[in-house]
């Protein structure tokens, strides 16, 4: 098994460890089909956790979007994304002469991969659930009509890993997989990102 395919199924099994997160498919199944699992943005570890909660069949051609400017930082950052995790590294903020990242995304998805995102953008650290979602999910889902929107909500990761921390802290993590999305014709991007906003906050378990 080559070495970088050992790496990932170290860190996958160091993720389930640290967090005993369980996987709940509760509005799919999980099969083998190009789709955009798009969740909640808490900690730095989302995406590590996503890809370690998808059955080995579903994660060797599912590709996390990931920011260049916090992972292309340093030589193992950049090995640990791009050899490991084989993400989609994309600019968040806009760089004259880069690549498009809605573009960058698309190719993988015409590649038949699936991605990992998060639409919120950036990491929430307020007391709102979610932040606004950016348009980048309703622009893949007009280019890609045929693609699945899995709506992914994550529980209590960002108690794990706490901004600022190295050392995780044991807590049992959820890692909840809703129904697809669905499209409505004529929907504007503004009703597109509300719809898939909501279908994030349902899989939120009720806060005390």
């Amino acid at each position: 098994m080559p070495f970088e395919k050992l790496a990932g199924a170290a860190i996958c099994a160091f993720a389930r460890g640290v967090t005993g997160a369980r996987a709940l498919w509760t509005g799919c199944a999980p099969i083998v089909a190009t789709r955009i699992y798009f969740g909640n943005h808490t900690s730095h570890g989302d995406f590590v956790l996503i890809w370690a909660s998808l059955p080995a069949t579903l994660r060797i051609r599912t590709r996390p979007v990931a920011g260049a400017d916090y992972w292309d930082t340093t030589p193992l950052k950049r090995w640990l994304i791009h050899d490991v995790f084989r993400a989609v590294s994309i600019n968040r903020v806009p760089v004259e002469g880069a690549p498009n990242a809605v573009d960058q995304m698309l190719g993988a998805l015409d590649s038949d991969d699936s991605l990992i995102l998060f639409p919120e953008g950036t990491r929430n650290t307020t007391d709102a659930l979610l932040l606004p979602l950016k348009s980048g999910l309703f622009h893949l889902a007009e280019a890609r009509p045929d693609v699945e929107l899995i709506p992914v909500w994550i529980e209590n990761l960002n108690r794990v890993m706490p901004k600022g921390e190295f050392i995780p802290v044991p807590l049992l993590c959820t890692v909840t997989f809703g129904a697809p999305v669905a499209r409505v014709a004529g929907d504007s991007k503004e009703q597109f990102l509300e719809r898939a906003r909501d279908a994030l906050i349902e899989l939120c378990p009720p806060r005390e």
